[in-house]
């Protein structure tokens, strides 16, 4: 990222859900990347996460990598009517609205695309593989084999449209809490598109809350009412231009949620989100399948 991204006012105009976020200094804030100095050393990641919750890692894939994916996803939905006709499939240019078919953009996605050995290969890219090796202290690691891809379309709001405000640990609660949650976007993703945000500090009252029986939540969101749990939490929500190739590595207990996408230029936000652990610690077996948005999970 850039000094000038950093000095960059921030967009006071975000919403999420249909609920506008308060742009106010006190609500609104930009998520910081870990320093060029810091990128190798294991103890202070290790100490960022615990302060932090979150550790953005700008440019950590090869950006032709993740546009590569892109490209590939969009032009396998194209059949489906889901990108505008004749368009570029990088670009992830939205149809116009009820141009989808839904049986088959649900039959390409959940038995091509999820199971597809191109998005395996991405989740299981050497430079993450080998990361989450050297974070995690093990020569061995589990990659949960649900993982989620998800398109947002421009111009798409209400509740349900964009991603609620929750913590992960409430849907892994069968394995172990030391599990780690990669956030990937494909493709460019700024502010305007709806990119995940993160409640600041939310981890520490989660994990005390978690520690004194208090958090029991089921496996549900939180809230769709951004503002109103800012406001709760007397916190910030951060936020940050994504790039293609950049990586936010969170833990189980901060809470997050995402942006409306409001791209002036009509594109699709895509990302995955996915979860490293280390193979010797306690696996939650109900997330070694497909993901498929009827699981239950």
């Amino acid at each position: 990222m850039s000094t000038g991204q950093l000095d960059r006012p921030l967009p006071t105009a975000l919403t999420s859900n249909g609920y506008r976020l308060d742009g106010s200094d006190r609500r609104l804030g930009r998520l910081e990347p870990v320093p060029d100095a810091e990128r190798h050393d294991l103890g202070s990641l290790w100490h960022r996460l615990a302060r932090d919750g979150y550790l953005y890692l700008p440019g950590f894939f090869d950006r032709a990598t993740i546009e590569g994916f892109r490209r590939y996803y969009f032009a396998r939905l194209a059949e489906t009517g889901l990108t505008r006709p004749g368009s570029d499939p990088s670009e992830g240019l939205a149809a116009a609205a009820g141009d989808v078919d839904r049986a088959r953009f649900r039959s390409v996605l959940f038995q091509r695309i999820v199971p597809g050995r191109e998005y395996e290969a991405l989740c299981r890219h050497p430079a993450l593989v080998a990361f989450y090796q050297w974070f995690l202290g093990t020569g061995e690691v589990h990659l949960h084999r649900r993982k989620i891809i998800r398109h947002v379309g421009p111009g798409e709001s209400g509740i349900g449209t964009a991603t609620q405000a929750h913590y992960d640990l409430v849907y892994l609660r069968e394995g172990t809490d030391r599990i780690v949650s990669s956030w990937i976007p494909l493709g460019d993703c700024p502010i305007a598109r709806g990119p995940l945000v993160y409640l600041e500090g939310s981890h520490h009252r989660v994990l005390a809350d978690e520690a004194a029986g208090r958090l029991r939540r089921p496996a549900a969101s939180i809230t769709a009412d951004l503002p109103a749990l800012a406001e709760e939490y007397d916190s910030r929500w951060l936020v940050t231009d994504f790039a293609a190739g950049d990586l936010m590595v969170h833990s189980a207990h901060i809470i997050h949620a995402s942006l409306d996408n409001q791209d002036p230029a009509g594109r699709f936000r895509l990302s995955t989100d996915i979860r490293y652990q280390a193979a010797s610690e306690p696996i939650d077996t109900r997330w070694q399948n497909h993901w498929h948005d009827q699981d239950g999970l």
